[in-house]
């Protein structure tokens, strides 16, 4: 009987639950969708039934034997999740627990973004290294940060939310309740809204003005861009730059060697990576110029949080 284990990535959109072998192949997956579940308690029902469906199509017999999970404000030391902006469900919520009850697994909970930078570091761009960053963009933007080969989680476990600090002073409103973090700026919504402004504001021509404004999300920017649309590239542009100088204070203080950009918007042609690079070393205190770089996910096509947090999961708990 082969041993598995459950690797779960909680997104604001869409959530992603892998079956994954002892060499870190993913076995079955699927994809729930996360705003659909008003209550973590039926979203916690979903994602058994969805585990167990995914163990039937293996056709073989296999044996659940720990699980992990990434999710936005997920606490490493107590298994909650605590005010996640982006998700339906108030307060906190003590998912660990409840997905051991339901799934009869230990089960180990962490930020998302440090899901990936695990991910990052045992399948990915990152192995070998012991200093870097990922930052994980979607719906939010998340932060995974190792230093000195260890994930740090700081004294109240949430360390490291780079999206939320402050980028633009009284800036935009976001979903946190707070004005201006970088999260409102760098993430799908923050893309489109940077879109809207610009094309609201200028008088040129878009292609994006083709499409119904519903329509104006990060994909068809994208595509937009992919077609040498200019207000398409200019959004890239200032996402990238406005990226580029938080990161840039974020290197002061934890000198990676590497910074990676992990996720969808991440994967846009190189236009938010290089506006990114050029930002950063733009704003670069002098002893750090040349000393980090900003490099894709070798993983955002291989749910890196998926197999993160399954590879978490393993190291607290199974034995193989």
């Amino acid at each position: 009987m082969r041993n598995i284990v459950v690797g779960i990535d909680i997104g604001g959109t869409n959530t992603a639950i892998g079956l994954v072998g002892g060499a870190g192949d993913i076995l079955a997956q699927s994809i729930l969708q996360t705003k659909a579940f008003a209550t973590a308690k039926a979203f916690v029902a979903a994602v058994k039934d969805t585990c167990n469906q995914l163990v039937v199509g293996l056709n073989e017999e296999v044996r659940l034997n720990c699980a992990g999970i990434g999710a936005p404000n997920g606490n490493y030391y107590n298994g909650e999740i605590a005010e996640a902006p982006n998700l339906r469900w108030n307060g906190r919520v003590r998912l660990a627990a409840m997905m051991e009850e339901a799934l009869q697994a230990n089960c180990v909970l962490t930020n998302d973004a440090n899901a990936a930078a695990i991910g990052e570091m045992i399948y990915g761009n990152a192995r070998g290294m012991r200093n870097f960053m990922v930052i994980t963009i979607g719906t939010g933007l998340g932060s995974g940060i190792v230093v000195n080969g260890d994930v740090l989680y700081g004294s109240t476990g949430f360390a490291g939310e780079l999206g939320h600090v402050i980028a633009v002073r009284q800036g935009r409103l976001c979903s946190c309740g707070r004005r201006g973090c970088l999260e409102a700026y760098v993430s799908a919504r923050g893309l489109r809204q940077t879109a809207v402004e610009l094309l609201e504001d200028s008088k040129q021509d878009s292609l994006l003005w083709e499409l119904d404004r519903e329509r104006w999300n990060a994909k068809a920017i994208f595509e937009a861009a992919e077609k040498g649309d200019e207000i398409a590239r200019k959004a890239f542009a200032i996402t990238g730059e406005i990226l580029g100088e938080q990161l840039a204070n974020a290197v002061a203080f934890s000198s990676p060697e590497a910074i990676f950009l992990f996720g969808g918007i991440a994967n846009a042609g190189g236009y938010l990576l290089n506006s990114t690079a050029e930002s950063l070393d733009a704003n670069l205190l002098n002893i750090f110029r040349g000393t980090v770089r900003v490099m894709p996910s070798a993983l955002n096509d291989r749910n890196g949080a998926i197999l993160g947090a399954a590879a978490l999961a393993r190291k607290e708990f199974c034995q193989d």
